[in-house]
């Protein structure tokens, strides 16, 4: 209930409520044909799930199904290097008879995929239920061109790679030490975080305690420094699980969590042996709050991307949420700092008494060291979680919730979208330095393969930030789920993967904006800005003349007023029977702009706004006149209203001709073609409408056309007379001339006289 009463109050809460709408949309054979979209896909392959980015070799490698590739980060279309890793014979064969699907189950899905050192990758696959890993030799410099897999240096997976191609795992290689998040047996139960590899011994959470880990999910993990001593850096591991504190008696709730592991922690002495002593986790909150306080939670954790900053220390964290209720469907984007979530670990336990009981905060005494403390001599005098007393390990066990939850950055989604048809998936992020400030341009993946590119720009201060949905893009031409992205802010590219294909494309497209400064102004686009000539890339560290750039505003009443406008604004002719039914098309680039129709007798005449009724009605792409009249004729100006600017987009001059002698035209084709407007086809069709004055809507009246138009009787005309050769031959020189004639003289009329398009007459 609370939920649904939260969702009633979406629509009016200001900090929230974005539009659904893209300023501009663009689908995938736009892109791939005019805005430098590249796709790439493996032969008898599938799931892109592991992507990884090497600026330095300039290749994206890519794990697949039985595949690995390495691609060119220029251009992922070509110099592709592949590497065949199937599953044993006996392990497929193994899987089969354990009722999995051998094509569709038992294969190698490779989902693991590390930068090990400077010459080899470390990749984990599947293996057909039989985790597998190996290193992958990929030379030291750009221009080496191996890509080999050692086969005889292959080792166990488990604890490194799922079993089950459809289970996620995390995994993040640190000092040639893994640390990953992943089921460990083979029916999926037996969730852990896991460190393998390494001269340490392997470390593991508490095994078959739902306190530690709950049927949990694991999303994502990083490795972020505490402070300028090694001994006190961690481990942030992003999932979702089943909450156990969740309300009694309401069913299983799902709720995103943050867990935090030190990098040298070596397990208890006594007890915790080869355990995690210094595991936390609290729950990561992504909520909208309602006017009356209660809250809408988005708890279905998909997503997290680390934006580093200036200080290592303390990166920005994006996170992608879904809801996981059945009453509404909606995605949100939340912001996390990490002082934020360094003060839930430092805030109280949370404590329950016995199974009746619920939980609280616990107000006993902590022992010394503060469980979730590394052993440093930053903050003690312990050089090893081994020294640690019993207290502290027993407390370490019985404690691994923290009461306070890790709030958003200003308390709520810094972008949301609801009662849309599609969820987001996957983010990337880039900081984008403009001539107002820095901005973060969001790069949202979804569930249906599209990708929107988002901006938060400030409105009266930082604190109090607007999103700005600027473009849906169709990266695939199937529509499949985004299931993993990288961005590369060196080479301006995106590179988005699904189950069937790679997309790569340019994070920018600023020459689509238009030709004029206030499009381009209008764009808000951090990576555009007016050069005096064109829209083109802003480049913040460059020196040049005349570039006009206003994020924060998009004002071209200011930013734009000692340019000129555009030279001219498209004039086009439009002709109707009177009678009869005319569509004005006037399409504005941006789908937020709003159109505004003007009127005027005469080029003297004073203009006036075009009023809607039920003879003159607005449509998707414009507006419909129904039933003409001659009074109708004139000059009809198209205008887009954008963020307070108003531009002209199109001048129609609409011409009426009388019923009368559109039949005469319609007959005289034959006798006199060289008359621009006789086009015997066209004008039977205006007679046609004639008859059907009172036809609501254009799909009638083309219904009707075509319905009287395929049953006409065919009638065949006479045979004439044969014709001697000569007689032949003269007939087709005549037709030849008479047609060569008639192509000269289209040529030279005016293309809106010449003929005008479907849309222009209905």
């Amino acid at each position: 209930m609370i939920q649904v009463l939260a969702l009633l109050l979406l629509a009016g809460n200001e900090a929230t409520a974005a539009s659904t709408n893209p300023r501009l949309k663009l689908s995938f054979q736009d892109l791939r044909m005019r805005h430098g979209l590249r796709t790439y896909e493996l032969e008898r392959s599938c799931c892109y799930d592991s992507l990884l980015l090497d600026e330095e070799r300039g290749r994206l490698f890519v794990g697949g199904k039985n595949y690995l590739a390495s691609l060119s980060l220029d251009n992922i279309s070509k110099q592709d290097k592949k590497i065949y890793w199937p599953a044993l014979v006996e392990w497929r064969e193994e899987c089969n008879w354990a009722g999995k699907d051998i094509n569709a189950e038992c294969m190698n899905f490779v989902k693991i995929l590390h930068l090990y050192n400077r010459t080899h990758l470390y990749a984990c696959g599947t293996g057909a239920f039989h985790p597998i890993c190996g290193f992958v030799e990929v030379g030291q410099r750009a221009e080496d061109s191996v890509f080999k897999l050692d086969l005889g240096n292959v080792e166990d997976g488990k604890g490194k790679s799922p079993y089950d191609p459809r289970h996620m795992a995390a995994s993040v290689l640190v000092g040639k030490e893994l640390y990953s998040g992943v089921a460990t047996d083979l029916m999926g139960r037996d969730f852990t975080i896991f460190r393998s590899l390494g001269p340490r011994p392997s470390i593991r959470t508490e095994q078959h305690d739902s306190r530690w880990l709950n049927e949990p999910k694991f999303i994502d993990v990083f490795w972020i420094p505490e402070s300028e001593n090694p001994d006190d850096d961690k481990i942030f591991f992003f999932f979702r699980e089943t909450a156990v504190e969740g309300a009694q008696g309401l069913g299983k709730h799902t709720f995103a969590r943050i867990g935090q592991i030190c990098r040298n922690d070596m397990g208890g002495q006594r007890s915790l042996v080869n355990k995690w002593t210094t595991f936390l986790k609290a729950r990561l909150v992504c909520a909208v709050t309602g006017s009356d306080g209660s809250h809408t939670h988005f708890d279905h954790l998909r997503d997290v991307f680390l934006l580093p900053t200036r200080d290592k220390r303390n990166p920005l964290l994006y996170a992608v949420f879904t809801t996981s209720s059945t009453v509404f469907k909606g995605s949100a984007i939340c912001v996390y700092h990490m002082n934020d979530i360094r003060r839930a670990f430092l805030g109280p336990f949370a404590h329950k008494e016995g199974p009746n009981y619920q939980w609280v905060s616990y107000q006993g005494r902590v022992p010394y060291p503060r469980p979730g403390m590394c052993p440093s001599k930053t903050f003690g005098t312990f050089s090893s979680t081994k020294d640690f007393p019993d207290d502290v390990i027993q407390f370490a066990r019985n404690h691994p919730l923290m009461y306070n939850p890790v709030l958003p950055h200003g308390q709520r989604p810094i972008f949301l979208q609801t009662n849309v048809d599609y969820t987001f998936t996957h983010i990337a992020v880039d900081r984008v330095a403009a001539a107002d400030g820095h901005y973060d341009v969001l790069f949202i993946g979804t569930d249906i393969g599209t990708v929107l590119k988002v901006v938060s720009v400030p409105k009266e201060s930082w604190e109090n930030m607007e999103e700005l949905l600027l473009e849906e893009l169709q990266v695939f031409k199937d529509s499949s789920p985004v299931t993993s992205m990288q961005i590369s802010s060196k080479r301006q590219q995106l590179y988005v993967g699904s189950r069937t294909s790679i997309s790569q494309l340019p994070l920018h497209r600023c020459g689509i904006y238009g030709k004029a400064c206030a499009e381009c102004c209008l764009a808000r686009d951090p990576y555009c800005a007016w050069d005096g000539s064109s829209c083109t890339r802003y480049m913040h560290n460059t020196k040049r003349r005349f570039r006009r750039q206003d994020v924060r505003n998009g004002d071209p009443n200011t930013l734009c007023s000692g340019d000129p406008q555009r030279s001219s604004v498209p004039e086009k002719k439009v002709f109707g029977v009177e009678g009869s039914s005319v569509f004005l098309e006037c399409l504005p680039k941006s789908l937020k702009a709003q159109i505004l129709w003007t009127y005027q007798k005469t080029s003297s005449a004073i203009q006036k706004e075009v009023l809607l009724d039920d003879r003159v009605m607005k449509m998707e792409r414009g507006i419909l006149l129904r039933s003409v009249q001659r009074k109708d004729a004139g000059l009809y100006h198209c205008h887009a209203t954008e963020h307070g600017f108003t531009q002209n987009l199109l001048h129609l001059q609409l011409e009426v001709i009388h019923a009368q002698q559109a039949e005469s035209l319609s007959f005289s084709w034959e006798e006199e073609p060289t008359q621009p407007f006789h086009r015997k086809l066209w004008y039977q069709d205006f007679l046609q409408l004639v008859d059907h004055p009172n036809l609501s809507t254009m799909d009638q009246v083309c219904e009707q056309l075509w319905s009287h138009k395929s049953h006409q009787p065919k009638k065949k005309p006479p045979l004439p007379p044969p014709l001697s050769v000569k007689a032949k031959n003269q007939k087709w020189k005549h037709l030849g001339e008479k047609r060569k004639a008639r192509s000269r003289r289209m040529h030279e009329v005016p293309r809106a006289e010449r003929e005008p398009r479907s849309t222009d007459i209905w």
